[in-house]
């Protein structure tokens, strides 16, 4: 299978570390759909990334499905609990909390890239502290746990890194290792795995 995206891209980023994760052989394929000969624009009809092209063709797309699909295609590392209904709640609920951080970072970033005058102030407050409001939210919930769910690393995790790699990436700023201790200790352990490596390096 062929995973299309980009590097910049905080949700192919947690499509890939599903992927790595789970050890699913795969080729990964930089493929923005900004560029006018992208393949992602030939198989997705919304033009986005990740894309996720099965062997048969088959195009598997939004990091949230490919999320699932590809945890459900082996036993091994399960990262979306199958049998029991509110473990399974609570992790799509950090994958919603995250992805909602990655959905303001992103309109933060756009907004910022218009010129100064045009920006709109009050949508940047609104987003800005959402995502406030998101990490305080989850330092809380996560408190003194190792991982987000259970005893092992499941999605959640795999969500809430990508979001904030994507905060290092486009707000540096933002001092949430400095506001959120405990995030920083739960970042520092899921960032050193080699998936997330992998998925820093290229």
């Amino acid at each position: 299978m062929k995973l299309l995206g980009s590097n910049t891209s905080p949700y192919v980023r947690k499509a890939r570390l599903v992927l790595l994760e789970k050890s699913i052989p795969h080729e990964y394929v930089v493929d923005p759909p900004g560029e006018p000969n992208s393949l992602v624009l030939k198989v997705n009809p919304l033009g986005r990334i990740p894309a996720l092209i099965l062997d048969d063709g088959f195009c598997v797309f939004d990091s949230a499905v490919i999320a699932e699909y590809v945890d459900s295609l082996s036993e091994s590392q399960v990262l979306i609990p199958r049998n029991d209904a509110n473990a399974r709640l609570r992790v799509k609920r950090w994958e919603a909390l995250a992805d909602g951080m990655m959905d303001s970072a992103i309109m933060v970033r756009i907004e910022g890239l218009r010129p100064p005058e045009k920006q709109d102030a009050a949508l940047l407050e609104l987003h800005n502290t959402a995502i406030s409001k998101a990490l305080f939210f989850a330092s809380e919930l996560l408190g003194t746990q190792t991982w987000c769910e259970g005893d092992a690393i499941t999605l959640a995790d795999l969500a809430l890194v990508s979001a904030l790699l994507y905060l290092d990436l486009r707000q540096a700023e933002r001092d949430w290792r400095g506001s959120h201790k405990n995030l920083l200790t739960w970042f520092e352990r899921a960032s050193a795995r080699r998936s997330v490596i992998v998925s820093c390096e290229n």
